[in-house]
């Protein structure tokens, strides 16, 4: 049993974990900071755009952006293991394109003969 093995055991058991305690708190806290930062900034860019700055008019949509995205990272941190379940497959190609997809697929497998035969390196 290698470092890797318990390094990875640990990870796992922390992937999905949601936050509580003093690392909830410090997100919260994070956020809390963020935001207000935020506010501030977007604040000081309005009055600067209605004084006649016309850059800032891109600042005072900016920081609403920002703000929002930091509450979305936010829920995402507190609430791990929340994405979408992935879609079904229910067929993969339409039953018309079989054919096709059968011919590209032996396609490429004679294209990977011909590379194998001329032992063509590949680079990752």
């Amino acid at each position: 049993m290698g470092s890797e093995d318990v390094g990875s055991n640990r990870t796992s058991n922390t992937i999905g974990r949601r936050l509580h305690g003093a690392e909830a708190l410090k997100a919260h806290a994070t956020l809390g900071v963020g935001l207000a930062f935020c506010v501030v900034a977007f604040w000081f860019e309005f009055k600067r755009a209605t004084s006649g700055n016309a850059l800032s008019w891109a600042y005072v949509f900016e920081w609403p952006l920002l703000a929002a995205f930091a509450i979305y990272m936010w829920w995402h941190v507190l609430h791990p293991g929340r994405e979408k379940a992935p879609r079904k497959k229910e067929g993969a190609v339409a039953p018309e394109f079989e054919g096709m997809l059968a011919a590209w697929q032996e396609h490429q497998l004679d294209a990977h003969r011909v590379d194998e035969s001329r032992d063509v390196r590949r680079y990752p």
